[in-house]
């Protein structure tokens, strides 16, 4: 997808012959990018980056141990030996959200409604460049009584903690509503850590869960009789709205957007191509992702192609998320920071 804005910005930034600075938000001594302009054709897909790396700039860069770190990892191998890029995996949001508002980090992919969030809170310095994951939630059951969201009236789900107040507790209210479940009297959740869900699981004194890949994966190879009862980006695509779901984004800060456009211009290629790698070679990246991200090859080669891996970004992905953060904001305003960002927050989106 063409990024008109931003590959401007690099042009006219390479016919300045700008002398660039390191990244000033951080101690760190400049570094020198030693790897090649492009991945070779033998290792990226066929619309691999072609805009050359900024020199002197590394790229702070956050994912978390899941499908967002999952799109990353074909970047993550191929600038191992280079200072391009310097990237951290984290577990939860909330680890990220420090380290992108002190400047500690110049991207990462966060949840959806996070990144309206952090762009409330930082005052705008925090903004929304691309979506790279639509719905990867799931309903799991340790037995057959659930169809339809209607069942959960009445029933205990098991949530991740890291789960409340993001993406999944807004994402299961809004279906459940629209469902004619109330999840506040029909539902009693419980919050839990992972470990914690699938032990109660396993022992039977929990039964149903709602997960994201590549968990909700890993907990049906290791729990016998856990299936998948009901995907909900299939619930929410039935619905009769125009909104997609939309689990996670890449934000940016803005003040290295601004300092060096090359940089977040070949940063966007960079990601685009790696997350189209990584679904069209889900053998090939399944090691990465257990090398980079934690996550077991078998339990990543199966996960993939449920993690909804996708690259939008400009004037679609401004309405794509719009829409979807509009859905949060109806339910409760809190889910995006109190107020629904203004159009500066997309960028490379028409204003």
């Amino acid at each position: 997808m063409k990024r008109s804005l931003a590959l401007l910005l690099a042009l006219l930034f390479c016919l300045a012959a700008f002398a660039a600075c390191g990244v000033g938000e951080t101690s760190k001594p400049t570094a020198q990018p030693s790897a090649p302009d492009a991945p070779s054709a033998t290792e990226a897909p066929s619309e691999a980056p072609t805009l050359p790396l900024e020199p002197n700039v590394t790229v702070r860069v956050g994912a978390m141990t899941g499908p967002t770190g999952i799109g990353m990892v074909k970047m993550m191998e191929t600038y191992k030996e280079s200072d391009a890029y310097d990237f951290t995996v984290k577990t939860a949001a909330d680890q990220l959200s420090p380290m992108l508002l002190q400047g500690e980090l110049d991207a990462a992919a966060v949840p959806a409604n996070l990144a309206a969030i952090l762009y409330n809170k930082s005052q705008g310095k925090i903004r929304v460049a691309a979506i790279n994951t639509l719905g990867v939630l799931s309903i799991l059951e340790r037995g057959e009584s659930i169809k339809t969201l209607a069942d959960l009236r009445g029933k205990t789900v098991h949530m991740l903690s890291t789960a409340k107040g993001s993406v999944p507790e807004y994402t299961l209210r809004y279906l459940l509503a629209q469902n004619g479940v109330d999840a506040d009297k029909d539902i009693t959740f419980v919050w839990k850590s992972q470990q914690e869900i699938l032990a109660d699981l396993n022992k039977g004194t929990a039964t149903v869960t709602l997960l994201p890949q590549p968990a909700a994966t890993a907990a049906m190879v290791q729990i016998e009789g856990l299936r998948k009862a009901i995907d909900l980006g299939e619930a929410w695509d039935a619905l009769d709205t125009s909104a997609q779901s939309v689990t996670g984004v890449l934000v940016v800060r803005a003040g290295f957007a601004e300092e060096h456009p090359q940089a977040y211009a070949r940063l966007l290629e960079d990601y685009e191509a790696s997350i189209n790698y990584v679904k069209a070679n889900v053998d090939e990246v399944a090691p990465l992702v257990e090398e980079y991200v934690g996550i077991k090859a078998p339990i990543a080669k199966k996960a993939i192609p449920s993690c909804s891996l996708t690259y939008i970004d400009g004037n679609e992905m401004k309405e794509v998320l719009s829409s979807y953060l509009n859905v949060l904001y109806e339910q409760d305003s809190k889910a995006v920071g109190g107020q629904l960002p203004d159009s500066a927050f997309y960028l490379g989106a028409d204003n």
